[in-house]
């Protein structure tokens, strides 16, 4: 078998969510040991201290959103889980909004809280 055949799930969390990402997939290792995972840099490195196999890109204000969005556009990432915070101020917004405009546009199934998530992954 050539490369990863596994089916792609990007995690990323703003940083008042990145604990609760990181209980979430703690909580539900099993599901994600099954597939390819990517995760924006700081976010993945997260991930990766619970022993998770994730692929870390650049954090998300150096470009690891568009990394991702670029990702669903070329058909590699099949659902994003982002654990966004709402209530702050983000630099890089230009970037999430774009992230949150491809996931619409190639129909990748986006959860933005644990509530979304625990749905997301039981449809998987």
């Amino acid at each position: 078998m050539m490369g990863d055949e596994r089916r792609c799930i990007a995690l990323i969390a703003h940083d008042g969510r990145k604990q609760a990402l990181v209980d979430f997939a703690g909580a539900n290792r099993s599901f994600f040991e099954r597939f390819k995972l990517i995760g924006t840099g700081t976010t993945g490195g997260r991930l990766q201290s619970i022993d998770l196999e994730v692929e870390c890109l650049a954090s998300g204000p150096l470009g690891g959103d568009a990394q991702i969005a670029a990702r669903i556009t070329e058909g590699q990432v099949h659902a994003v889980i982002f654990f966004r915070d709402p209530m702050g101020k983000h630099p890089h917004e230009p970037d999430i909004n774009m992230l949150l405009r491809q996931c619409d546009v190639h129909n990748i199934p986006l959860a933005t809280n644990a509530a979304t998530a625990h749905l997301l992954i039981g449809g998987f």
